[in-house]
């Protein structure tokens, strides 16, 4: 009751119940659920903050640069908030999901593996499987529109199973992947429950058949990575450390490398460790950035002169070549570079995030206790007037150098921002560049669908309600 009390001054959400809070308020379809909170921020985008109760925890909504600076920013508020316990028994605590020490101790050991040398090893697989995503669209070029959705999902799915456990799955040859279909599936489960505080005691949701699905998914999701893991544990027992069977050099994997790594006291990470690092890295590394790159092929099919700008690049960087992308290309690529950040502008990948508050604080003159749980919506953040004049415009020109310096450092987080920010945000823009570079040099894209026709579900990533139509025409240089 006391936090009830100290933050009656702040600004809240109507109609809250005892013990269930605003909870009964909130829409249950995805859909409708991310229309609501977006229109709320757009109501309140004069108030630097608001409150809401989700059953009987107090929730502080930020949206704006200056008070998500007054969060991010302290190395005291370090910790995720309530609701990401329901994806603990996915992720355990990996990186994701874990806290204080232990995400301290993880972060440090984990930093190495995505060095940039270690990432232009992997700039090979990107190549490798953007050509077999090219193959599958080249079906489409003068037809009807068709969803490429799945296509580029596929096509990350096998770029993060390769580069971070070592093995190809073959998923863009399978077409339909149950390890993609599970995901989405617990993804919508796990939004459920957060926003559905009665579904919070485990010993009510086990019993229930949303807590019976949760765990039938659990068991495809976990026997998928389990299984490479002690594939790649054997294959390195043996000693297959230069050559695979095949005479070809065995590339280096996150897998490989979690498998070598010890802690600060110099002990091996336990089977338990290895498999949450590599189940997060395997939902963070391919659902974020399927989605962002869906989001940006519509943009520039949606925006012919921003694709014919980045075309010119194109032909400047490559000529009429259909090389495989290298370092130094990907440092060319500018223009397109600001086409991704817009596009991550516009379509945050991960369209919310929440931390905890882990000791009283004052954010924008009013007292927050500790225990308080902050969301954070870059989704809502990245449409603030005064740092994007005419937020909903596509307009990559922001991001150049002379139009974005001075920006405030924290109105555009598309990878968060602070000590907790994205280990591997480095790796997914050089899949953007990889994958759109290769698609843009074989084709021309059109959107058929417009903005409102997308209906973004804000479940733990930002995807499209009914996916992203596309036309494709032959590229003729």
């Amino acid at each position: 009751m006391h936090k009830w009390r100290e933050m009656k001054p702040i600004p809240g959400m109507e109609g809250a119940f005892p013990f269930i809070g605003n909870a009964l308020q909130f829409k249950t379809n995805a859909g409708d659920f991310f229309n609501q909170i977006i229109e709320g921020t757009n109501e309140n985008r004069h108030r630097p903050l608001v409150k809401v109760w989700v059953g009987p925890i107090p929730f502080l909504v930020l949206f704006h640069a200056e008070t998500i600076e007054a969060v991010l920013s302290n190395s005291k508020h370090l910790d995720k908030s309530y609701p990401y316990r329901f994806l603990h028994p996915w992720l355990g605590t990996g990186l994701l999901t874990s806290t204080g020490d232990k995400w301290r101790n993880r972060r440090k050991m984990l930093t190495p593996t995505f060095h940039f040398s270690i990432l232009t090893d992997f700039l090979e697989v990107m190549n490798e499987q953007s050509d077999i995503l090219i193959q599958k669209m080249v079906k489409h070029v003068g037809g009807e529109p068709f969803n490429c959705f799945s296509y580029i999902t596929l096509c990350a799915l096998d770029i993060i199973c390769e580069t971070a456990m070592g093995k190809n799955i073959y998923a863009q040859s399978n077409a339909d992947s149950e390890y993609v279909q599970t995901v989405y599936k617990m993804s919508d489960i796990i939004t459920r429950r957060q926003r559905s505080p009665w579904w919070w005691p485990d010993w009510i949701y086990n019993m229930l058949g949303e807590g019976k699905e949760h765990a039938k998914q659990l068991r495809i999701l976990h026997s998928f990575t389990a299984g490479v893991i002690k594939e790649r544990a054997e294959y390195a027992s043996e000693g297959s450390d230069g050559e695979s069977d095949h005479g070809r050099r065995k590339r280096r994997a996150f897998l490989d490398m979690l498998l070598k790594t010890t802690d600060n006291t110099g002990s091996a990470l336990s089977h338990e460790d290895v498999q949450e690092e590599v189940d997060t890295f395997m939902f963070e590394g391919h659902d974020t950035t399927a989605a962002s790159i869906n989001w940006a092929l519509h943009l520039i099919g949606a925006h012919p002169e921003v694709q014919k700008k980045v075309q010119a690049e194109l032909q400047e960087v490559f000529g009429s070549s259909q090389r495989h992308v290298g370092v130094e290309d990907l440092k060319s690529l500018r223009y397109l570079e600001c086409v991704i950040k817009e596009s991550l502008r516009i379509f945050p990948a991960v369209p919310l995030f929440a931390r905890s508050i882990c000791e009283d604080c004052h954010i924008n003159g009013f007292k927050v206790p500790e225990g308080v749980n902050a969301v954070i919506i870059p989704y809502a953040l990245h449409r603030d007037p005064r740092f994007f004049p005419e937020p909903e415009d596509f307009k990559p020109e922001r991001f150049l150098p002379e139009n974005s310096t001075g920006r405030h450092p924290y109105s555009y987080i598309p990878f968060s921002a602070g000590a907790r920010n994205c280990i591997g945000q480095r790796f997914a823009m050089m899949e953007e560049k990889v994958i759109l570079s290769t698609v843009l040099r074989h084709f021309d894209v059109q959107a058929c669908q417009s903005r409102e026709e997308l209906r973004p579900l804000g479940e733990l990533i930002l995807r499209p309600e009914k996916g992203i139509w596309i036309r494709l025409d032959k590229r003729t240089n």
